[in-house]
């Protein structure tokens, strides 16, 4: 089986979550936190830097991993690096998703999640309390 490893922004704004809804591919329509895969030679954190500015336009400080999923899907092992992240900037724009929103707590399960980034779901509750 195919290897995948990613890394997925958790990006905390006023007690609220910013997710995106996938534009492209086999999942396309589910709900996801936004990220990309790691190419050769880059850091997670520098991978995350790189793919949310191509998706996003958007710069962002990366800050704790929150966690790592395994997820096996039909065709493929992922590998999903999770951490939490701050905007340095207001600007977001939509390069590749087809929605985006800011969610509270309460939300989180009201979306549909693809399947590995449901498995992050459990451990949130506790980062909407930051402030």
């Amino acid at each position: 089986m195919k290897n995948i490893h990613v890394v997925a922004a958790l990006i905390m704004q006023n007690q609220r979550l910013f997710v995106t809804q996938r534009g492209y591919g086999d999942f396309k329509g589910g709900w996801e936190f936004p990220g990309g895969k790691i190419e050769s030679g880059e850091t997670p954190q520098e991978a995350l830097k790189r793919e949310i500015r191509e998706e996003l336009e958007a710069d962002i400080a990366v800050e704790e991993l929150v966690g790592t999923v395994e997820y096996d899907y039909p065709a493929f092992h992922l590998t999903m690096d999770c951490f939490l992240c701050r905007l340095r900037s207001p600007h977001l724009a939509l390069v590749e998703a087809t929605d985006a929103r800011w969610i509270a707590q309460d939300e989180l399960e009201s979306l549909p999640f693809l399947p590995a980034d449901r498995q992050l779901l459990p451990r949130l509750p506790a980062y909407f309390a930051l402030p």
